[in-house]
């Protein structure tokens, strides 16, 4: 009689489930918030009507702010230790391959990426609204509707990002971000030895290998790191 092997459980890294979990909170309740805001101050295209409330712009700025101060930190590793979950080089070739396997690991990569682009557009065009506009009743700025068009756009690229990601990994894939597994090198009890030996290596110049060359992913994240650091610089000039 042979014996029953135990079911294949998806492992994600300690670090990427808590970026990827304070990020996905914070972006949800922005997200809910923002169509209350809507709700309250505008309304022109219809939806569900919510009860009125004033202060909804100031949550959902709150919200916001906490998506757009843990985002860096998500860039970097997803841009670093993550770079193989985002879109590759030969993406475009391996889509040629409708229904295989590898073209559903591709559109799950390139999903991930357009959330990342889509956070980028919400978080930058959210920085460039002034937030007297929609009390004051000022509802045609550029910026007000550039921000709308980006939560849409966000919507729509986290629904991408949930179907592909339960079609190439089904629920245990999707569960796997909310559990509470450790495995023992994935302990935070070693990150502080893993942060001595990266100090280590930046005082023997290991930085100077740090540029590498440039590439279309490169490219990208610097376009991101731009975006970020317009969306702190800017609002102040006006």
């Amino acid at each position: 009689m042979t014996q029953k092997s135990a079911p294949f459980r998806p492992y994600q890294p300690f670090l990427l489930r808590i970026l990827h979990g304070f990020t996905g909170l914070f972006l949800i309740a922005a997200i809910l918030t923002a169509y209350w805001t809507y709700d309250t101050y505008d309304g022109r295209w219809g939806g569900i009507p919510l009860p009125p409330f004033r202060e909804i712009e100031g949550i959902h700025g709150t919200f916001g702010l906490w998506t757009l101060l843990i985002f860096p930190a998500f860039v970097i590793y997803a841009f670093h230790r993550g770079q193989r979950r985002l879109i590759q080089p030969d993406s475009l070739s391996k889509l040629a391959q409708v229904g295989k396997p590898i073209w559903w690991y591709t559109l799950n990569r390139i999903s991930n990426t357009l959330v990342l682009l889509a956070l980028t557009f919400a978080l930058f065009s959210g920085k460039m609204m002034d937030e007297t506009w929609l009390p004051q009743g000022e509802l045609n700025h550029a910026w007000y509707f550039a921000h709308l068009i980006s939560w849409g756009v966000m919507v729509g690229a986290i629904a991408l990002h949930l179907l592909i990601n339960a079609k190439v990994g089904g629920s245990p894939f999707l569960l796997s971000m909310l559990t509470w597994q450790l495995r023992d090198k994935d302990s935070p009890t070693l990150w502080p030895a893993h942060v001595s030996q990266w100090w280590v290596q930046v005082r023997r110049g290991a930085w100077v290998g740090w540029v590498p060359p440039m590439t279309k992913m490169s490219v990208l994240e610097i376009a991101i790191w731009m975006s970020i650091a317009a969306a702190w610089i800017l609002p102040l000039l006006h």
